[in-house]
């Protein structure tokens, strides 16, 4: 059984300039991993990466004993992965089409096959769907397919890419509790910019902005961080730019139509700033606004 994914110096710059990451660098341990940015951090290249779906330039990446940078056949045996959004065919069946992908990994004969796709579309909910098309499912019922076909061949290393973006909340408490099983046993990254999946399922997680690492470590940890160092004020929405230049805003939301800001400070604050304790959010827009 795996237990530790190490990524060392990792850099990836695409032909336009963009350098999506920059020498990315994590230690991953068996169990719920999550991987946290903004859209375009850097988080799907290395994944994909990972997923030996492209080359880095520079760095490297071991799953114990597994070069994924090199050996992608032993990475693919291993390996399952659901990425942002994937394609099935039009009309064929979820039993058809997780039968198909069960062959593409080698499993067989056919009757063990029937047996594991039984039992895979069963542990997601999906079995009395088993013979309707893949394409006419909801946003959750495809998500909870894709983990099925992910699962298939009981992989060591599951990445899954912004799973839970479009789905109701019934749906992703769903997602979550299976997510939180099957990381009880491999390594799982779970890579999304949701803040709340995080803190929900993750005991390790990192924060990636830019293509670089800003934190790695515990959420709870993560929080501990910035203890005594939020502040918050309700203001008048025609004095935010001023505030914005007087103070280091990490978020700002609308509270009955008044702009409630969140601000870091290393010293206390008087004028009406109250002190916060410091949730998961403010670590990250905290990170990412002070790397900006």
């Amino acid at each position: 059984m795996s237990q530790r994914l190490v990524v060392a110096d990792l850099s990836k710059t695409y032909p336009n300039g963009v350098r999506a990451l920059d020498r990315v660098s994590l230690e991953i341990p068996r169990g719920m991993y999550g991987l946290l940015g903004p859209n375009g951090a850097g988080k799907s290249t290395l994944m994909r990466t990972l997923a030996t779906l492209q080359e880095a330039d520079s760095g490297s990446a071991r799953l114990d004993d597994i070069d994924m940078l090199r050996d992608h056949l032993a990475v693919r045996a291993i390996l399952g992965y659901l990425p942002q959004e994937f394609g099935v065919y039009p009309k064929v069946s979820a039993g058809v089409m997780l039968d198909h992908i069960a062959v593409m990994k080698g499993i067989g004969p056919a009757r063990v096959r029937r047996e594991l796709v039984d039992a895979m579309l069963d542990r997601v909910n999906l079995y009395a769907h088993r013979k309707k098309a893949v394409a006419s499912f909801s946003g959750g019922m495809k998500q909870r397919f894709g983990i099925a076909q992910a699962l298939i061949g009981n992989p060591q290393l599951l990445i899954v890419d912004e799973p839970t973006a479009g789905l109701d909340p019934t749906e992703r408490n769903r997602f979550y509790n299976l997510l939180s099983e099957i990381g009880e046993n491999v390594i799982v990254i779970l890579s999304t910019h949701i803040v709340q999946d995080v803190k929900e399922l993750c005991s390790q997680m990192a924060i990636i902005h830019l293509g670089r690492v800003l934190y790695a470590g515990t959420p709870a940890a993560a929080e501990q961080s910035l203890a005594g160092k939020v502040w918050r004020k309700s203001i008048d929405k025609r004095d935010l730019e001023r505030y914005r230049g007087e103070y280091q805003i990490i978020s700002t939301k609308l509270v009955a139509g008044a702009p409630l800001i969140h601000v870091f400070s290393d010293q206390p604050l008087a004028d009406g700033f109250t002190p916060v304790d410091p949730g998961l959010e403010d670590v990250f827009f905290s990170k990412v606004h002070l790397a900006a």
